[in-house]
């Protein structure tokens, strides 16, 4: 009787602390991959976030999804002891922005001037024009905290020497605000989302992206940030300038096939429903059928299509 009664106790306790196991959210994991002696990735909660170690601070570019900035700060904080004091955003995707409102208020953020229009859209009662966003967003819930202290046009330098870092902005593609952050001492540059990987890319037309121009805005990107070696993406593993190369023309081809079927009577859906990737681009990931759905529309609606 007392063995039923204890192995009933022990069976009880176990199946609750299952369910305590359900209700515990999954641990917030981050991988740490080197570049360089001051420069890291770090993976994991989002898009790839940068940690560059300069002679009096810690530069972050990107604050990954709700929940993870903390997270960075802890992961970085077993890299160095120095403190974070500039926080770079390459573009207002939740998955690189949300983060933010972990961050220290002491820590300066930078954007792209668009970029920070269209984090504005994500505050009730601001001044942006355009509320399509709802309104409790993660910005809104924290007071504004997160939002950008400072906004660039085309180019803004921050620091000197080996500590220099070149924002850059080149143009529509993945929105309209895709920062492109460069640290030439290294000849590495984080592009983001606007060159995400070996993929078709995400083109968000409510804030502002462009099937039709993300190609000639990677080509400037190409040609205009000199010395590169590396490319830091924004989900996949690092490229090199042969790899933009070969997305670029990636890009172009699948706006020419567009056109083409365009002007040969096919509807979007029908172009969506078999347009696959050419099989010279051997190891780009499948194409999702709605973001295929999504940028052929694009493309059609920029082409004067239907």
């Amino acid at each position: 009787m007392k063995r039923s009664i204890v192995l009933g106790v022990l069976t009880a306790l176990g199946a609750l602390s299952m369910v305590i196991a359900a209700q515990q959210p999954p641990a917030r994991v981050i991988e740490v991959e080197k570049l360089k002696d001051n420069l890291f990735v770090l993976k994991g909660g989002g898009g790839n976030t940068a940690v560059f170690l300069t002679a009096n601070g810690v530069v972050v570019v990107d604050g990954k999804n709700p929940g993870w900035g903390q997270p960075i700060l802890d992961k970085i904080k077993t890299l160095t002891d120095k403190p974070v004091t500039t926080l770079i955003n390459t573009h207002t995707h939740g998955d690189h922005v949300s983060g933010n409102v972990e961050f220290p208020a002491t820590v300066d953020i930078i954007v792209q001037e668009n970029t920070k229009t269209n984090m504005m859209k994500m505050i009730p009662n601001s001044t942006a024009a355009d509320q399509t966003v709802p309104a409790q967003t993660i910005f809104d819930q924290n007071g504004g905290r997160g939002l950008p202290k400072r906004t660039f046009k085309d180019k803004m330098t921050l620091f000197k020497g080996n500590d220099e870092i070149d924002l850059y902005y080149f143009g529509r593609g993945h929105t309209n605000g895709d920062a492109w952050v460069s640290f030439p001492a290294l000849r590495v540059v984080h592009a983001a989302d606007i060159f995400s990987g070996k993929n078709v890319p995400l083109l968000d037309a409510n804030n502002g992206g462009s099937a039709l121009l993300i190609a000639d805005t990677l080509e400037k990107g190409l040609n205009g940030i000199k010395n590169v070696e590396t490319i830091i993406t924004g989900h996949s593993t690092q490229m090199t300038p042969a790899d933009l190369k070969e997305y670029i023309a990636f890009n172009r081809e699948f706006v020419n096939d567009v056109r083409a079927a365009m002007k040969g009577g096919k509807t979007a859906a029908e172009v969506a429903s078999t347009w696959k990737i050419p099989a010279k681009y051997a190891g780009y990931a499948p194409a999702d059928p709605n973001r295929l759905k999504n940028n052929v529309a694009l493309a059609y609606k920029e082409l004067g299509g239907k």
